[in-house]
């Protein structure tokens, strides 16, 4: 049982570093289909933010309660653009973790989703055929970051 203490906690984003924020961008709407709720740039210290989450209001949020609402929404990415890596005690783990780490996404329809990517030419780490798996996959963004696929109805 979690301590008292955490029970309003609830996880916010993962952050991830890219080389170009424009295609990154694009990947994580025009093909995952997330949208930008949020930026922040940060023009002294030469980096920007961009918070990526799906929009599970219909269309009904604005784009200002989107924005005002980032802290309180759970499972975003966020896209990091020129933010240095600390060079500090554990950053060989941290960047280990990183890349052996994965994002996950679930889909209605697994198939769909996979035949969708091959169409636009998303580049799979693993295919629905490859492996003993056969109910999961795994796709690269433009950063070679891995995303799993799964079915929503995954056990």
């Amino acid at each position: 049982m979690a301590p008292p203490e955490t029970a309003g906690y609830q996880f916010n984003h993962t952050m991830i570093r890219v080389k170009d924020a424009k295609e990154s961008i694009a990947f994580y709407t025009d093909v995952i289909g997330m949208e930008v709720i949020s930026e922040y740039h940060n023009n002294d210290a030469k980096f920007s933010l961009y918070f990526l989450a799906f929009d599970h209001s219909d269309g009904k949020d604005t784009k200002e309660e989107k924005d005002s609402g980032r802290m309180r929404r759970e499972g975003m990415l966020t896209s990091a653009l020129g933010c240095p890596i600390p060079i500090s005690r554990g950053t060989q783990m941290a960047i280990r973790n990183l890349v052996e780490g994965h994002l996950a996404i679930s889909v209605d329809d697994i198939q769909a989703a996979c035949e969708r990517f091959e169409r636009l030419g998303v580049r799979f780490q693993k295919r629905l055929t490859d492996g003993k798996m056969k109910n999961i996959a795994f796709i690269l963004d433009p950063d070679g970051y891995w995303i799993e696929v799964v079915p929503k109805n995954f056990s």
